[in-house]
């Protein structure tokens, strides 16, 4: 796969300092994986090859759906699905007393070509990421300008710490953790007056920053991203 097809500037990630930098990341790599995979990569034979042992996740089936023509993807699916019947049903499959895919028990583990990608990816921006911390002041400044940092990715800025040295590592932590809990109690805020708002007494009350609190909670607990309302959405 031609390499720089997922390289982004970490700045143009940090840049917008809205919402979390690190789901933008994600949301970056996995359009450019998909609009990849559906483009002329889908006739490079080593590519095919991947996409015929990898397959896709069920969510990663739909965004190729959503940016590739449907020749694309039946082109993708025709080979695929020839080597799942080989390993299933062909030579590659288990004897017939044992289970599909080679007789383990419980179902084949699931692959997919965009997350084993993106996974890579990723690591390799979050290194780039880590070596900014260490080395230029201006980019600590900009991490610590952001709006937040999910639970999910914080999680992953936590364990990736590990390796920068232990005097980088320490402060670098403190920010991401800094960072995530204060968005945390934002949020947390905004979903009790949502509730609150549903309270007779409040009927004519200021709805805040509240109206969007449940979506701006799940794109927190999950690591998805989140855009903002559409205009003129007034749904409660």
């Amino acid at each position: 796969m031609r390499e720089d097809i997922c390289s982004i500037p970490i700045s143009e990630l940090f840049e917008p300092k809205k919402g979390c930098p690190i789901c933008r990341m994600d949301a970056m790599l996995e359009s450019r994986l998909a609009e990849y995979i559906t483009g002329a990569a889908m006739m490079e034979p080593d590519v095919r090859i991947e996409t015929n042992r990898l397959g896709f996740c069920s969510h990663h089936f739909d965004r190729i759906c959503e940016v590739g023509s449907r020749l694309s993807i039946a082109l993708i699916l025709e080979s695929h699905l020839k080597e799942v019947e080989e390993r299933a049903f062909g030579a590659k499959a288990a004897p017939k007393k044992k289970k599909l895919f080679g007789g383990a028990a419980g179902p084949e583990k699931e692959t997919c070509f965009i997350c084993e990608n993106m996974e890579k990816n990723r690591n390799h921006l979050v290194d780039s990421l880590l070596n900014l911390w260490g080395k230029e002041e201006e980019f600590r400044r900009l991490f610590s300008e952001q709006e937040c940092l999910c639970l999910h990715h914080a999680r992953l800025l936590e364990d990736a710490a590990s390796r920068l040295p232990k005097k980088a590592a320490e402060p670098f932590c403190a920010e991401v953790r800094r960072l995530s809990q204060s968005y945390l109690q934002t949020v947390e805020a905004d979903v009790t007056h949502f509730c609150r708002m549903f309270d007779y007494r409040n009927k004519d009350g200021d709805w805040g920053n509240s109206r969007d609190a449940i979506e701006r909670a799940i794109a927190y607990l999950t690591g998805r991203l989140y855009t903002g309302r559409e205009d003129g959405e007034d749904k409660a």
